[in-house]
């Protein structure tokens, strides 16, 4: 798959072999391109075969598109057409059709059957073999060669360290710069730059949260399942959301944490004291807990205060709970006092965390930022500044949050520019050819 003749000349170079890249690589190929993938590492999606802890979260069953480009932000409307296009629907049709059956799990999530990111992975590579797309992997790119004529830039060439491969147009699909050891190293945002594409500073998001506050570690490992987490700056809730998270030694993680981290990114003065609020007991008022606490403690009168919260919240989270109320964890519950017990409702209702970081790209799910929207043309996925470069995926200033909205902007993106980078070549035969 690496023995690539130097001297031909393709019609498309695709660079990046992540979602976006093979998507657009086999899409202009099956449009009757010769097409050439390039791909840093030694094999391709690697960094698809870790998305959904390992079984990909194919995308997101929200077949209102508006309702699906409304949870991506300002941003979504950028994905509109190709979206409208290539869809989540379309998305499942394509993976059906390469021998990938799905499945639609709670809240939309979307995965293959198998619970194999590698299926996944060997439907593209079909997709890919199916379409004569052309496949070099260890291709060290180390930038375009770019023509300027009448104040019009040109790409011709890309370099690599064994030479330069031509090509009529090329498509840019390098991700972003989160998970670096996949090969997400961020380089794309530098080849664009240097064709005059402005880039938004990138920064990692749908990432851990670091915290202040050191009893963490105490609750390290600790999983809840459907607490309300909130995000609180001055004193006011600017996101809240019902889902699942976990403690760690730093702070915390879990898919309702990642996509409150990513509403910390559209936060202005970010400086000031951010704080996440966790309600363990979301079914119930303050008032309505503190009755139901009261009536618990008479009857369980005798019993450890410790050994009864351990029944209620994770044992390692109900001793972490009293040491911060302050309250003697063998004192039974009988003698506790009133302000005791309003102590405990209001932690087991507002448990506060002060934000002071994240763990950055290296746990990141998605890089924030890259190259600036206005500069593309949301439809094609064409450069507005050199004609024959295309975009798609992760390079672009775009995200969702978790439960595949990322997977799917891939899709959708990596699709219209191997599209439209193609448009009416052999038009007669994209209308017959299946996947």
């Amino acid at each position: 798959m690496s023995k690539i003749n130097l001297g031909k000349k393709f019609d498309v170079v695709v660079i990046g072999g992540g979602p976006a890249g093979m998507m657009a690589a086999g899409t202009a190929g099956r449009n009757g391109s010769s097409v050439l993938l390039l791909e840093k590492n030694n094999t391709l999606g690697k960094k698809l075969l870790l998305t959904g802890n390992g079984r990909c979260n194919l995308t997101h069953a929200e077949f209102d598109n508006k309702e699906f480009i409304k949870s991506l932000g300002k941003k979504g409307k950028f994905l509109f057409s190709s979206l409208n296009v290539f869809g989540p629907e379309e998305v499942m049709e394509f993976f059906a059709n390469l021998g990938v059956p799905i499945k639609i799990e709670a809240g939309g999530k979307v995965f293959p059957a198998s619970n194999k990111a590698d299926d996944v992975l060997r439907a593209l590579e079909k997709y890919l073999k199916n379409n004569k797309v052309e496949v070099m992997m260890r291709a060290d790119v180390l930038g375009f060669e770019i023509e300027e004529k009448n104040g019009q830039k040109k790409i011709t060439g890309v370099h690599l360290k064994r030479g330069v491969i031509y090509a009529d147009k090329f498509i840019l699909t390098t991700g972003g710069a989160s998970y670096p050891l996949t090969g997400s190293t961020g380089s794309g945002y530098a080849w664009a730059r240097a064709c005059g594409h402005t880039i938004v500073t990138p920064i990692p998001t749908l990432v851990p949260l670091k915290t202040e506050e050191n009893w963490v570690k105490e609750a390290q490992g600790v999983s809840l399942k459907d607490a309300r987490i909130s995000l609180v700056q001055n004193n006011k809730k600017t996101f809240s959301q019902q889902g699942d998270l976990i403690f760690t030694h730093f702070g915390l993680s879990g898919p309702t944490i990642l996509n409150l981290s990513r509403k910390m990114t559209e936060l202005e003065n970010q400086k000031e004291n951010i704080f996440i609020s966790i309600d363990l007991k979301p079914a119930m008022d303050k008032k309505a807990l503190d009755i139901f606490l009261q009536k618990d403690f008479i009857k369980h009168a005798n019993k450890n205060v410790i050994n009864y919260l351990a029944e209620t919240v994770p044992a390692k989270l109900a001793k972490a709970l009293l040491r911060l109320a302050n309250i003697p964890a063998e004192k039974k519950n009988n003698v506790i006092t009133r302000e005791e017990r309003g102590k405990i409702v209001n932690l087991l209702k507002d448990l506060r965390l002060t934000v002071v970081g994240d763990t950055g790209f290296d746990q990141a799910m998605v890089t924030r930022g890259g190259v600036e929207l206005k500069e593309v043309d949301p439809k094609t996925m064409q450069s507005k500044i050199v004609p024959n470069l295309y975009l798609a995926g992760e390079v672009l200033d775009l995200d969702g949050p978790t439960g595949g909205y990322n997977l799917q902007i891939c899709w959708s993106t990596g699709h219209a520019a191997g599209t439209y980078c193609t448009k009416n070549k052999n038009e007669k035969k994209n209308k017959c050819q299946k996947y």
